[in-house]
């Protein structure tokens, strides 16, 4: 295990606790080195307006960003739920 969890990482093991299946598209760049982004988190953007992972696509096509939002959604909607 890391010694700091990756971000999407956190966010795929609180939907796979809920029962959720998902896809997982990975995207190229690092947050930290901004220019390694360029060209690659346009289908981000477009669904977002920024470039920053997590984003969890819903059925509805609404977006929920960030690693925070989506484990907080996961625990408010189980898969047994829908």
């Amino acid at each position: 295990m890391p010694l700091v969890p990756h971000p999407c990482g956190v966010a795929a093991q609180a939907l796979e606790r809920s029962g959720h299946t998902f896809t997982v598209k990975t995207v190229g760049g690092f947050k930290n080195i901004p220019l390694s982004r360029r060209g690659k988190r346009d289908e981000i953007i477009a669904l977002t307006g920024q470039q920053d992972v997590p984003v969890l696509v819903l059925d509805d096509d609404t977006t929920v960003q960030g690693t925070g939002a989506i484990v907080e959604w996961a625990a408010g909607h189980s898969a047994a739920q829908h």
